[in-house]
């Protein structure tokens, strides 16, 4: 396969950027997307050209790093993956791919595609964890959880935090983002007891730090990598609610 990349390459968040466009020759449609980005960046380094700067570690779908806008979709054109798990057989010979990093006031661009989520974790440390003490650590199977419930903290769990729904919501919102992490909790009986001050905190984090508001669209659940439930957004805003309501 014969490709024409139109890359943005960007010095830093502060710069001016602009698309820059490359040629990649004989990929195989069997490469993955990571792997043809390698390819041009290992021609760019034998040029003696700055290589193109993208985020990525497992490459195994799991930790959520490859944030590329592809074609307008985040990860590219193919439904719950993330980018290393895109094949280049997804295009066709002779496509124009346009390749973007994530677009979002609270994902300042480093270089290039990778952009600082930082935002993220901060949002984590506000909340995301249980910290009552609850003694010495009981067998799994001593407290009884509906599977239901079980099934449903697992699946908001699945959120690998990688940001694809801030930067395909029309207003930044990070809502789903966090909503999974207020469900994975608030289905469990670990997290109930923190449940009020987590919804609480998180939300006014996620605020603090510029992401824009939920409108409902479904756009952050459409192309979610791991297909998480905006249905997790109502509970957040119950969550949240009956938080404020207690006060």
């Amino acid at each position: 396969m014969n490709l024409t990349l139109k890359i943005w390459r960007q010095k830093n968040a502060k710069a001016p950027g602009k698309f820059v466009t490359y040629k990649v020759e004989n990929i195989s449609p069997d490469t993955s997307f990571l792997e043809m980005l390698d390819i041009l960046n290992n021609d760019l380094i034998h040029k003696g050209e700055d290589p193109v700067v993208f985020d990525h570690d497992c490459r195994e779908g799991i930790c959520g790093m490859c944030s590329l806008h592809i074609n307008g979709f985040a990860h590219g054109p193919d439904t719950e993956i993330t980018t290393c798990q895109l094949h280049m057989r997804k295009f066709k010979d002779g496509d124009t791919i346009t390749i973007e990093p994530w677009r979002s006031h609270a994902f300042p661009v480093i270089k290039d595609l990778a952009v600082d989520r930082s935002a993220f974790d901060k949002i984590l440390q506000a909340g995301g964890f249980i910290s009552v003490n609850t003694g010495g650590v009981p067998d799994a199977n001593s407290i009884p959880i509906p599977k239901a419930d079980a099934d449903e903290s697992m699946d908001a769990a699945a959120c690998i935090g990688c940001g694809a729904c801030v930067a395909t919501c029309k207003n930044g919102s990070a809502m789903l983002f966090v909503a999974a992490r207020v469900s994975s909790l608030a289905k469990l009986p670990q997290g109930r007891v923190e449940g009020a001050r987590r919804a609480k905190a998180m939300v006014a984090k996620m605020d603090e730090l510029g992401f824009g508001a939920c409108t409902n669209t479904g756009a952050c659940e459409a192309q979610c990598p791991k297909g998480i439930s905006i249905a997790h957004i109502a509970r957040l805003n119950r969550e949240f609610l009956s938080a404020k309501l207690k006060d």
